[in-house]
């Protein structure tokens, strides 16, 4: 494994309509404990579903993973609770973050709580900005990335949608989307 010092730490932004952020996260969640770098991954909507990502993580002993959220908010009854469920995921990540113990630091689905307004995108570009350790790889999820986010990323992905089993009545799949 290259040793810290010697590496560049990016900042990857994965959004867009499209199905595969979380995916090619988890891909690079893999690739980098194959390496054998420690890696954390923070949930901040997924909730206590279980899935098969978080299952295989399991298997290993260097990939931390934290599925925090409260679920599927877009269907919320109580947004001040997201809210302040977002903030405390936040801070987790934050004081994870400044630990420097991992080389690879995912927070999945983090750019949803920005566009909800629970978070701002200045904020969580100005930490990663300004704390973010330079060896240390982050990469953060979801649609509707903030443009600050955007702006300090050194690679943005954008997935699009060209098609989804979703709209032919097809709900979530096994193996496939959890």
């Amino acid at each position: 494994m290259k040793k810290r010092e010697k590496r560049n730490g990016l900042t990857l932004v994965h959004t867009g309509d499209g199905k595969g952020k979380s995916s090619s996260a988890f891909g690079m969640v893999f690739r980098a404990a194959g390496w054998d770098m420690k890696v954390l991954v923070v949930q901040f909507i997924k909730g206590k579903w279980k899935t098969g990502e978080q299952q295989a993580a399991s298997r290993f002993d260097n990939i931390e993973w934290y599925a925090l959220g409260d679920g599927f908010t877009w269907d919320t009854n109580n947004p001040e609770q997201d809210q302040q469920t977002s903030r405390s995921i936040w801070a987790f990540c934050q004081q994870k973050i400044l630990s420097e113990a991992y080389d690879l630091v995912v927070l999945d689905e983090i750019n949803y709580c920005c566009s909800y307004g629970w978070l701002t995108g200045k904020e969580v570009a100005d930490f990663i900005k300004q704390s973010k350790p330079h060896w240390m790889h982050v990469v953060l999820t979801g649609r509707q990335a903030p443009d600050e986010l955007i702006e300090i990323a050194d690679t943005v992905t954008q997935m699009g949608l060209v098609k989804h089993a979703f709209e032919q009545g097809i709900k979530a799949e096994q193996g496939i989307e959890f």
